[in-house]
Parts: C-alpha cells; sequence; structure tokens
C-alpha cells in the first residue's frame, strides 16, 4: 500500500514536456507617453513548458525575438524610423541583445511568477493570467528604466514636457499549447 501511496505522488508530481504552438501564440506590447501611445507586436523565437498530470502548466521558458517588434499603429517612414530606434541602444538594442527571455518557475491559480530578462538585466515578475483550454492568456507589466531603457524617462530628465515617455511597458500575450 505505501509503495501505491509513493507511486501515485510521484506520478501526480512529475512535469511532462509539452510543444507551444509558435504560430497561435501572440504577444502585443504597448507603451504610453504624455501625449499619446504606440502599440505593436513582437515574437517567440522558442518556447518550452512543462505540464502536470492535469495538463496544467507548472513552468515554462520563453524566448522573444526582439528583432521582430514591429509598431502597427505608424506607417510609411514614421514606422522605418520608430522600429529603428526601439531596436536602438536607447530601448532594446537588439543588434548586442537580439533576445529576450521569460522564465516561469511557478504557477498557482491567478498568477505565473518568474524571472524577465532584457538587455541582460534579470528582475522578477509576477504575472495574472487565465486559462482557457489549452490557451493561457495574461498581461505582463514591466518597468523599461529597470532594464537600462531610459530615453524619455521623467525619472531620469527633466523638463521633456509632452516628449516624456511613461516607464511601464505592458504585454497582452496569449500562449497555445499544442
Amino acid at each position: 500500500m505505501k509503495i501505491l501511496l509513493l507511486l501515485s505522488i510521484f506520478i501526480s508530481s512529475q512535469a511532462f514536456s509539452v510543444e507551444v504552438d509558435l504560430g497561435k501564440s501572440s504577444f502585443s506590447w504597448l507603451g504610453t507617453k504624455v501625449t499619446g501611445k504606440h502599440k505593436g507586436l513582437v515574437s517567440l523565437k522558442k518556447a518550452t513548458v512543462k505540464t502536470n498530470k492535469k495538463n496544467t502548466l507548472t513552468s515554462g521558458e520563453f524566448v522573444i525575438d526582439l528583432n521582430t517588434i514591429s509598431v502597427t499603429d505608424l506607417e510609411g517612414e514614421w514606422k522605418q524610423k520608430f522600429e529603428g530606434h526601439i531596436k536602438s541602444p536607447d530601448f532594446f538594442n537588439t543588434q548586442k541583445f537580439p533576445t529576450s527571455k521569460l522564465i516561469v518557475n511557478k504557477v498557482d491559480d491567478k498568477f505565473l511568477y518568474g524571472k524577465l530578462t532584457i538587455k541582460g538585466k534579470t528582475r522578477p515578475v509576477t504575472i495574472p493570467y487565465k486559462v482557457n483550454g489549452k490557451e493561457y492568456k495574461g498581461t505582463m507589466k514591466f518597468n523599461r528604466t529597470k532594464f537600462d531603457m531610459v530615453y524619455g524617462s521623467g525619472n531620469f530628465f527633466k523638463n521633456l514636457g509632452d516628449k516624456m515617455i511613461h516607464d511601464e511597458v505592458k504585454i497582452d500575450f496569449k500562449v497555445v499549447l499544442k
């Protein structure tokens, strides 16, 4: 009887690797400033997740390809300028840091807990989420200045007026498991 109980505990705590459908998964971002906002998309380069026997997410690692970052509310020359600037050392510095990483190491009914790495800096994150079948949706917010992106921040530069860019960046995500 003890052996069956131990085997049952082992099986219920075992983690299973599950593939992420990169084509159906999406990450969209929103950055705001005093006079408005910009939004866009960024793609996953790769992702690995673990689930328990009940197919509930227990951990994961998500690598974001920062070279895919795009703005969706601008067109033409302004779109090209914005995308070039957001990839520059003022922001993500994609030439030196082409990816960022989110590692989820704890999950409960309402939150994902982990570490976000951007530009070689790692910070803890707590992300509210909802699950519907094999689809996980949520919103992650982070302070860009904690990752050495201080351009236009009112906390680092004075007298910016309507050129000030807010420090908080919002990422809405949908991760779909296969």
